[in-house]
This record gives C-alpha cells, sequence and structure tokens, in this order.
C-alpha cells in the first residue's frame, strides 16, 4: 500500500448511518448492507485482504483466522469496549495492532444497570406486561404485586472499572450501601464520595450481598468467575444483575439455584452462549422470576456513534503512521 492509497477497511456488520459514511469518505470501505453476522471463511477472506478489520462482538477473531491474514492487514479495530472476541497474543504474533472503543459505553451501560436493579426487585416487568396481558388489572391492593425495597440494601459490585464505578454513583443517590471487590482497590478519594466497601474476599462479599452486580471485563481469568460455588454462597433472598458478559456467570449453575427459588431474582443482559438462550431461563422469564433483555447495555444512538468515531481516530492514526491511541496487548484489558 502506498501512502497515496486509501487503505481498505472491510467492516463485518452494519454500523450508524453518519459513521459508514465517514468510513467511505476516509477510506476504501466494504460495507455489510445485510447486517447478517459473517461466518468464518468469511472473515478468512476478510483478513487475507484488508488492511482493516472492523469486527464486533458477534465476530470471533481467533487464531485459526488470524493466522490466514494477508501481508496489507495492519490492524484489528474492534467496534467495541471489551476484545474477548479477538485473540490479542495471536494478532501480536502476526505484527497485528488491536484496539477497541473504551469509555463511550460507561454510562450508558450503568444506566442499564441501575434499570435492573430495578426492575427486578420492584417486578416492574411483570407488573407493566399484567396490563397488556388480558388477564386485567384487579385494581389496587395492600398485599398484590409486592417486590423488595432497595434503599438501605446492601449493592455488591463485582468489578470497580468505569462502568463499575458509574453504576456506584447511581445506585448511592438510590440510598444502596455500596460494596466492591476487584483486582485492585480504587483511590481514597472514589471510596470515600461513594462511602464504598471494599472486599477482598469475593466469597465473603457475595453471601454478605442483598443485591449482586457483575460489571468485569471478560478474560480468562474471569470465565466463570461466579462458579457453581459461589453461587451459591449468595442469600435466598439476593438478586443478581448482569451486564458485562455471559460467560463471567456459570448459567446452567445460576439457573438451578433460580428454579429451586435459592436465589431470589436475576436481571440478565448477557448470556453465556447467546445469541441462543437457555430455554429454562426464558421459561423463568415467563413465570416471573427474571428479567432478560437482548443485550442492550450499549444500546444507545450517542453510544454507537461514538463507538464509530473511536474506531476511524484509531485507523486514521496508524494510517498516519502513529500507533492507534486505544491499542490493546495481551492481558492489557
Amino acid at each position: 500500500m502506498t501512502t497515496r492509497e486509501k487503505p481498505l477497511v472491510i467492516i463485518t456488520r452494519k454500523l450508524p448511518a453518519p459513521i459508514e459514511a465517514r468510513m467511505c469518505e476516509l477510506f476504501d470501505t466494504r460495507l455489510n448492507e445485510t447486517d447478517r453476522p459473517l461466518e468464518q471463511p468469511e472473515l478468512v477472506a476478510a483478513v487475507r485482504e484488508a488492511d482493516v478489520l472492523v469486527p464486533t462482538v458477534t465476530d470471533r477473531i481467533d487464531r485459526a483466522v488470524i493466522e490466514q491474514a494477508g501481508p496489507r492487514l495492519k490492524l484489528i479495530a474492534n467496534y467495541g469496549n471489551g476484545v474477548d472476541n479477538i485473540d490479542v497474543e495471536a494478532a501480536l504474533g502476526r505484527n497485528l495492532f488491536v484496539t477497541n472503543t473504551p469509555n463511550v459505553l460507561n454510562e450508558d451501560t450503568a444506566d442499564m444497570t441501575m434499570a435492573l436493579i430495578l426492575a427486578v426487585p420492584r417486578r416492574l416487568v411483570e407488573g407493566g406486561m399484567r396490563l397488556t396481558s388480558g388477564e386485567g388489572w384487579p385494581g389496587w391492593s395492600p398485599t398484590w404485586m409486592l417486590g423488595r425495597r432497595i434503599w438501605g440494601k446492601k449493592l455488591g459490585i463485582l468489578g470497580m472499572g468505569r462502568i463499575g464505578t458509574a453504576v456506584a454513583r447511581r445506585a448511592k443517590a438510590f440510598g444502596l450501601e455500596i460494596h466492591y471487590h476487584n483486582r485492585r482497590r480504587v483511590s481514597p478519594k472514589t471510596e470515600a464520595e461513594l462511602g464504598a466497601t471494599y472486599w477482598e474476599s469475593l466469597d465473603q462479599m457475595l453471601a454478605r450481598m442483598d443485591i449482586v452486580s457483575v460489571n468485569c471485563p471478560s478474560t480468562p481469568a474471569t470465565f466463570h468467575l461466579l462458579s457453581a460455588r459461589r453461587l451459591a454462597l449468595i442469600q435466598p433472598h439476593a438478586f443478581i444483575v448482569n451486564t458485562a458478559r455471559g460467560e463471567i456467570i456459570n448459567e446452567k449453575a445460576l439457573v438451578r439455584l433460580l428454579e429451586e427459588n435459592r436465589i431470589a431474582g436475576a436481571g440478565l443482559d448477557v448470556f453465556e452462549e447467546e445469541p441462543a438462550i437457555d430455554r429454562r431461563l426464558l421459561r423463568l422469564a415467563e413465570q416471573h422470576r427474571v428479567v432478560l433483555l437482548p443485550h442492550l447495555g450499549s444500546a444507545t444512538i450517542e453510544a454507537r456513534i461514538d463507538m464509530g468515531e473511536k474506531v476511524i481516530i484509531n485507523i486514521r492514526t496508524l494510517m498516519d503512521g502513529h500507533r492507534p491511541p486505544d491499542r490493546i496487548l495481551p492481558g492489557g484489558y
């Protein structure tokens, strides 16, 4: 590729129209007009030809794909905050840059987390569906559709990064006690601002919380971090919310505990095998034991445009001969 050529950028999914238009102005851009997830042979064909691949969370860019990359490929610019869908170590071995789109999803994901923290104990979805289900509303009653108060309850945040901290700020305003477990303790200033209690032991925190919110990234170290053993530590009256990644929770174990009434309920925006959903989870949703959402944490127009702008900056920076600002290294996320 000469300096006068536009780089070939292949985008695996349909992006917001302003982002696609800008990319077509700047680069030789190949769009996915159908928005159909690409199969592995199509991903292989893309990395053989492109200068830049722009995948999303639905694309598994593993070693088998990366090892077939052509000599032109320089950058895998992930359209997403996480990079658990990319073998970053394999990419580094081929001298490829990997980037993501950090710091643009924090507030939207925290909003969704807080929405689930409210929706599950207060039975919001169940109540709304009662009005449209044809069953009819019998009118106000002192004992009908009783939920649980969240004011004064203990919220345990698993992963006190940017999103976890944003969740804590919202939760504090709702009167929740803030507790957290993290690889590293946050600053004393942040702890004081939030009135947050740090738990070095995740086991001990889980056993004492009323609500548990999962906000850590998906890495090999966090796969099934909430194992069957750890989930069993959660109190029967407690609720669990996950807006991070499905595989952080042992989903089968969670389903079993919910079915046995050993956890009060759950709010899930992500799933271990998404887009496939465990049929038992769907049955629990029909019974109003869980609230399920189709991975909507970052689904705002503003967030998706901000993500695209991050991708564009990373591509342009690299093509101008500089290190992209959002570069990811193995173990660095």
